[in-house]
């Protein structure tokens, strides 16, 4: 899973960044401090793996990872080359969602490429910028297809797609807000729209606002109603508090949270929020040899599931033998569970669930 962080110059994207990957990318004060987008892969926090190890003391400890993509910061005529957008959105276009960083702080030593601190004015401009975008690439898409048209007529349904999404975007909003069928999508999986994008936008909050939703700021409120239109979600997290946590070592990291009220870090409601935007679950294996954490999307059958582990194991899939994470729990080992009577053997058709701890029995 890839996920890019954009928004305005000097909102905090690069803070957050750091924050999640502790990979030290550059952050200044000035517009444009990122120009090559930096990467970092970040594991994802499991308690259900770390029990897991517990209790086999593994040889390796592998959990599942989210690659965080820090673009720079787009401005106010990006679609147009504008602060080298063309390079800024094609790097968008790459990733599987988005976290539009917008600043809700004050900080008169920080400036502001706009002049001012107006949340809802910046989401719009990043907004729009991948709209016009949008538009240029239908644009060109639709005129190829009306010239195809000429010899093809079956293709009329791919163009009344086309003008259907391009409505969309004249009208000021992001091809997301749309209700697509499934052959809608399939007509526009190899035109990569940037705001078709699934999205969670990040309110980045002063410290006061660190350990509580900020209700009590209008703009705050705005973006949540603007969020829920257009079902995206949103989520405040004080970038510079991340950034400070992420310099602990792990045993004062907890006490840290405790001591400002904050019951999980920003990190772990990412992560939360982007697995459930994407769909996707995690399965686990585990023994002596490796506990690990594989993810999947969220109606995948046991066979496919077999796969991520490797391609002889789908292709000569038996069965499953599969326990929830719970009832491991409940029971506290393998062989308990087995007497308890609550290990399952399922077959092809099984649906996968979250948590689902599985050893694949299969036969090439």
């Amino acid at each position: 899973m890839k996920l890019g962080i954009v928004g305005l110059p000097n909102v905090g994207k690069s803070t957050l960044f750091n924050a999640l990957t502790n990979a030290g990318a550059e952050s200044a004060n000035y517009p444009f401090c990122t120009i090559e987008p930096n990467v970092g892969v970040v594991p994802v926090p499991d308690k259900r793996l770390d029990f897991l190890a517990g209790m086999y003391h593994p040889d390796k400890y592998t959990p599942a990872v989210i690659e965080f993509v820090d673009i720079a910061g787009l401005v106010k005529g990006a679609s147009k080359g504008e602060g080298l957008g063309n390079q800024f959105l094609g790097n968008i276009r790459e990733v599987d969602a988005v976290l539009h960083v917008i600043r809700c702080f004050e900080d008169d030593n920080i400036v502001h490429v706009d002049g001012s601190i107006d949340p809802m004015r910046d989401l719009e401009t990043i907004n729009l910028e991948l709209i016009f975008s949008d538009m240029e690439l239908l644009e060109r898409r639709m005129d190829r297809t009306r010239k195809a048209m000429r010899g093809d007529k079956t293709l009329a349904g791919e163009l009344e797609t086309l003008e259907k999404v391009y409505a969309v975007l004249e009208s000021g909003q992001c091809a997301r807000t749309l209700e697509l069928t499934e052959d809608e999508r399939a007509c526009l999986a190899d035109t990569p729209l940037l705001t078709l994008k699934p999205v969670i936008y990040v309110a980045n909050v002063s410290e006061q606002y660190a350990a509580v939703e900020p209700e009590d700021l209008p703009a705050y409120r705005a973006l949540r109603e603007f969020a829920a239109r257009e079902h995206s979600q949103l989520i405040p997290i004080c970038c510079q508090i991340e950034a400070e946590i992420a310099e602990l070592p792990p045993e004062e990291k907890a006490m840290f949270l405790s001591d400002l009220g904050i019951e999980e870090s920003g990190l772990d409601r990412l992560i939360r929020a982007s697995y459930s935007l994407l769909g996707l679950i995690s399965f686990l294996t585990a023994g002596p040899d490796e506990c690990r954490a594989w993810t999947i999307r969220r109606g995948t059958k046991a066979p496919q599931a077999a796969g991520k582990i490797h391609s002889d194991i789908e292709r000569g899939f038996i069965r499953a033998e599969v326990v929830s994470f719970a009832d491991l729990q409940t029971y506290g080992s393998m062989n308990a569970v087995r007497e308890a009577g609550v290990l399952r053997s399922e077959g092809k058709d099984y649906v996968m669930q979250d948590g689902d701890i599985v050893y694949f029995r299969f036969n090439v």
